[in-house]
C-alpha cells in the first residue's frame, strides 16, 4: 500500500506545556494494528480534553492525537472481518487514550475494537452518540431491566453534559418522566427540549443532603457525576430502585451509610462503557439506531473541524458546552 498522508489533531508537550495543533501524519506513524479506518467524522468527550490537556491519567505518552470516538470506512482489515469500504464505529477501548485516536483522518485499531455501523444510523448520528451514547445507552439499559416508566420518576444529573443529555432524550423517548439536576439555570429551556419534564438546581440538591435517608422521590437514576449528588440520589431513591452510575467529575468519593441499601434495597449498577461486551455494545448501538433515538437527535450537537478543537476544548473544561460536539474530519 502507498504511503498516506493526512490531517490529524496532534498535542505535543514542551517543557511541561502542552499544545494541539493540525500536523502532517502518515499511515505509517499509525499503531501496527489489523483494521485501518478512514474517519469521516469523531466527537468530542471531557476525555479528550483531559487528553489534549496533558492529563498523564489518560494519555502516557506525547505527541498523541485525541479523539475516543470514530466512524469511518475500511480501508483495510487484514483480519478479515470487515470488508473494505464498509462503514464501521470505533469507541472507547484505548483509542484516543494512548492509541492515536479520532481527531486524525485516519485511524489503525484492533478490529476487536469496531462495530459495523446500523443501517438506519449516518455516520454523523453515530457521533452524536458516540461514547457518551453507548454510555447512555448502557445506563438506559440496565435501568430499565428493573424500572418501568409508571413506576416514577428518573433523575439525571450532569445532565447537560453528552451522557447526561442523551439519557434524558432516550429516557423521554422510552416514555418515562425524567427530572433533570443541573447548576445551569440558564439552560433550563435546553433540558426541556430534550424531554425533561422538571428541572432541579443542583444546588438546592445538594444543600438538602445532611440526612442519612432523604425522601424517596425517583424510581431510579442515571448518575454522570459521582459525589455528593451521587449520595443525595441514591438517599432520594425509593425502596427497589436502580441507581447507575458513570462519571466521577464532581468526586470519586462516596460519602454515605448503607441504608439506602438494607432499608429501601437501592441497587447501585457502575457503567464501565469503555470494557462493555461486544456482544451488548452491538445491541446498544442497534437499539439506539432504532427505537431508542431521540426525534431532536440532531438538535442535541454542533459540529465543529480539527481547527476548532484547541478553542472547544478549553470551553469543555470551563464547563461551558452543552450536548455533544461532533468533530467533521473532512472540513
Amino acid at each position: 500500500m502507498e504511503t498516506i498522508e493526512f490531517k490529524a489533531f496532534v498535542v505535543e508537550e514542551n517543557a511541561g506545556v502542552f499544545t494541539g495543533a493540525i500536523r502532517k501524519r502518515t499511515v505509517n506513524d499509525l499503531p501496527d494494528n489489523d483494521l485501518l479506518v478512514r474517519v469521516h467524522y469523531s466527537s468530542l468527550n471531557y476525555k479528550d480534553a483531559l487528553s489534549a490537556n496533558g492529563n498523564k491519567g489518560v494519555t502516557k505518552k506525547y505527541p498523541h492525537t485525541p479523539g475516543i470516538d470514530a466512524v469511518g470506512t475500511v480501508v483495510n482489515d487484514s483480519s478479515g472481518k470487515f470488508k473494505e469500504n464498509e462503514a464501521v464505529i470505533v469507541t472507547s477501548y484505548d483509542l484516543g487514550m494512548n492509541t492515536a485516536g479520532g481527531f486524525g483522518q485516519y485511524i489503525r485499531v484492533p478490529s476487536e475494537w469496531a462495530v459495523r455501523l446500523p443501517e438506519s444510523m449516518t455516520t454523523k448520528e453515530s457521533m452524536i452518540f458516540g461514547t457518551a451514547g453507548l454510555t447512555a445507552g448502557v445506563s438506559v439499559l440496565r435501568l430499565t431491566e428493573t424500572v418501568r416508566p409508571e413506576d416514577g420518576k428518573i433523575a439525571v444529573s450532569g445532565s447537560t453534559g453528552g451522557v447526561g443529555a442523551l439519557s434524558i432524550a432516550i429516557l423521554a423517548k422510552l416514555g418515562y418522566s425524567v427530572s433533570a439536576i443541573s447548576g445551569k439555570e440558564q439552560e433550563r429551556g435546553f433540558l426541556f427540549k430534550l424531554g425533561a419534564d422538571e428541572v432541579i438546581a443542583r444546588q438546592e440538591y445538594e444543600e438538602e443532603n445532611r440526612h442519612p435517608l432523604l425522601k424517596g422521590e425517583f424510581a431510579g437514576a442515571v448518575d454522570t457525576v459521582g459525589g455528593s449528588i451521587l449520595a443525595a440520589i441514591i438517599k432520594s431513591t425509593k425502596p427497589m430502585g436502580v441507581v447507575t452510575c458513570c462519571g466521577n467529575v464532581a468526586s470519586p468519593k462516596l460519602d454515605l451509610t448503607v441504608y439506602p441499601f438494607i432499608l429501601r434495597g437501592v441497587s447501585l449498577i457502575g457503567i464501565d462503557s469503555q470494557n462493555y461486551p461486544m456482544e451488548y455494545r452491538e445491541m446498544v448501538w442497534n437499539k439506539l439506531a432504532l427505537e431508542w433515538k431521540p426525534d431532536n437527535l440532531t438538535e442535541l450537537c454542533r459540529e465543529i473541524s480539527l481547527g476548532e478543537l484547541p478553542e472547544t476544548i478549553e470551553k469543555m473544561l470551563a464547563g461551558k458546552l452543552r450536548g455533544r460536539t461532533v468533530v467533521n474530519l473532512d472540513a
